[in-house]
């Protein structure tokens, strides 16, 4: 069980601005609104398993499915969410359609949460 000391924020003892920083050098709040949109997307254990398992390889809805052990139809109500995120692509091969990841910027967040997770130091 953690200490009552451990969940207390430090704070700096008296009040004082550096100014090495400056309002300028912050993101616009349209921004850090997409942002926080992008990472509430990467809130959700299915959504990531699907990144993950598209991480892999490219995969149709019904591998996905059998994957997660889901229904089609609510794997693809994810896969909407991730491509309206513009996390993931498709292709049409006659009958079949295939997702893969849209770029390597979405393996990057997938890997270094993971790494972020799993570092021993969290465990």
């Amino acid at each position: 069980m953690m200490a009552a000391k451990e969940k207390e924020v430090e704070i700096c003892d008296e009040f004082c601005v550096h100014p090495h920083i400056t309002p300028a050098d912050m993101p616009d709040e349209d921004v850090t609104r997409a942002m926080a949109e992008l990472f509430k997307t990467f809130g959700d254990p299915t959504r990531l398993r699907i990144l993950a398992a598209l991480s892999r390889q490219e995969l149709c809805v019904c591998d996905i499915a059998d994957l997660l052990s889901m229904t089609q139809s609510a794997i693809s109500h994810q896969l909407r969410v991730l491509k309206q995120q513009e996390l993931v692509r498709f292709r049409r091969d006659g009958k079949t359609v295939y997702y893969s990841l849209a770029d390597s910027h979405v393996e990057t967040i997938l890997s270094q949460g993971l790494e972020h997770v799993c570092e021993p130091d969290r465990q």
